[in-house]
């Protein structure tokens, strides 16, 4: 399928766990004929299970229910959690589940998207998973981040690009029952005034569309560029372009992690910080809490939300999704977010407060240029399996707990 601006929809921010979960729970309760689900991380805990109750409702009264999680991002469901789903009618899915030889190389390659699609006619889109720390009161580790509820024809992209998923996936052999297939989707009326395109990486044809996507918009930036991005890594021409941006007067800031989840993403961050301030970037960790979010605004009417990162990760091995928006309502909604975290809740950093030597400085200088700007191709040497999906039977464990793996999920 084709990836194509699609005018006439329409975007609500939702802002953490406690605007995310209700409202998709609410729709959920409220389907009539189909709920597609996919998500990187489902933990049982209180919202994993919260989810799993909406889903059995809806799967009993008839709806057909779709989830397709990842093998490692998801590894420690129970059998009675999986085999209440089953056999309510629920089609669980899981990606991914390599044979032992090739399962660590495998974990490189994730699926790491969360959408959801109802009855054809409302989307959800971002980097929010269904577990509690997604929510204010899990405590200091709660996470910052985002998503965005979907109406309008966009939503028909999302929808086809999700059974196209399950279709290319799937292997011949289904345990669950298969149902008739529902007839396509009408697709949905215009909603709003906002033009949409739904971008996805993969290992295939489109390995580089989301970062192709952002650094169209960095290159024709004329005010300002925000991006708050968790995991941010990128290759060496989108640093340059954000260096290039900011020299022509484009006011360029990042909002970084500065209370990470884990120490060597703000490791990995920093090793940039001397490259971007020399070319005017301004840069502001994030210190409420841990930041998880994947946004960005560009001048006054481009905007993205999704799951992509901007790392190795997610730019040239995982497979995630994005939407981008030109919305000046919803721009302005963002930025204004976005705004209040770098006024309110971040520190700036500068030059000064850099203490490294400047020989070490230049020796890593010279490392990361020429290992930046070469990453990507070197990730596509990995081995680039076909995604495929396991469809559960109703007693089996999730990849039987991924063998319960001792690595804690990355988010």
């Amino acid at each position: 399928m084709s990836q194509q601006w699609t005018k006439g929809n329409q975007f609500s921010l939702l802002e953490n766990g406690e605007e995310f979960f209700p409202r998709v729970f609410e729709v959920i309760a409220a389907a009539r004929h189909e709920v597609l689900i996919e998500t990187f991380i489902l933990y049982e805990d209180k919202v994993g299970t919260r989810l799993h109750a909406v889903l059995m409702e809806a799967a009993q009264r008839g709806v057909q229910v779709d989830i397709t999680i990842d093998a490692f991002g998801s590894p420690d469901l129970s059998d009675d959690f999986i085999s209440s789903l089953t056999q309510a009618g629920v089609r669980l899915h899981v990606f991914d589940p390599a044979p032992m030889l090739f399962r660590r190389i495998n974990y490189f390659r994730r699926m790491h998207r969360k959408l959801v699609v109802v009855d054809g006619a409302r989307a959800f889109i971002g980097g929010i998973n269904y577990s509690a720390d997604h929510l204010g009161d899990y405590g200091p580790e709660a996470k910052q981040d985002y998503a965005v509820e979907a109406e309008g024809p966009i939503v028909a992209d999302i929808h086809q690009f999700m059974h196209q998923a399950i279709r290319d996936g799937s292997p011949r052999r289904h345990w669950f029952q298969r149902k008739p297939a529902l007839p396509a989707a009408v697709k949905p009326a215009h909603a709003g005034n906002a033009d949409a395109i739904f971008i996805w990486r993969d290992n295939r044809q489109h390995r580089d569309d989301i970062e192709r996507q952002y650094r169209l918009a960095i290159r024709l930036a004329r005010k300002r560029v925000i991006i708050a991005n968790a995991y941010f890594f990128p290759g060496y021409v989108f640093l340059r372009n954000l260096r290039n941006a900011a020299r022509r007067g484009v006011e360029v800031s990042l909002i970084l992690q500065g209370n990470p989840d884990m120490a060597i993403v703000q490791t990995a961050a920093a090793m940039l910080y001397h490259y971007l301030l020399r070319g005017d970037v301004r840069i502001y960790e994030y210190c409420d809490r841990p930041l998880h979010g994947k946004v960005a605004v560009v001048d006054d009417e481009w905007a993205t939300v999704g799951s992509s990162n901007l790392d190795p990760l997610s730019l040239a091995l995982n497979l995630e999704a994005n939407v981008m928006i030109r919305d000046p309502e919803f721009n302005r909604q963002l930025g204004e977010n976005l705004q209040e975290l770098m006024s309110n809740s971040c520190k700036r950093i500068e030059a000064k407060d850099l203490t490294e030597s400047s020989a070490w400085r230049q020796f890593r200088s010279f490392f990361l240029f020429h290992v930046l700007r070469r990453y990507p191709s070197w990730a596509g040497l990995l081995p680039a399996h076909a995604p495929r999906l396991a469809s559960l039977p109703v007693s089996k464990a999730v990849h039987d707990g991924a063998d319960r793996l001792e690595d804690k999920a990355c988010p």
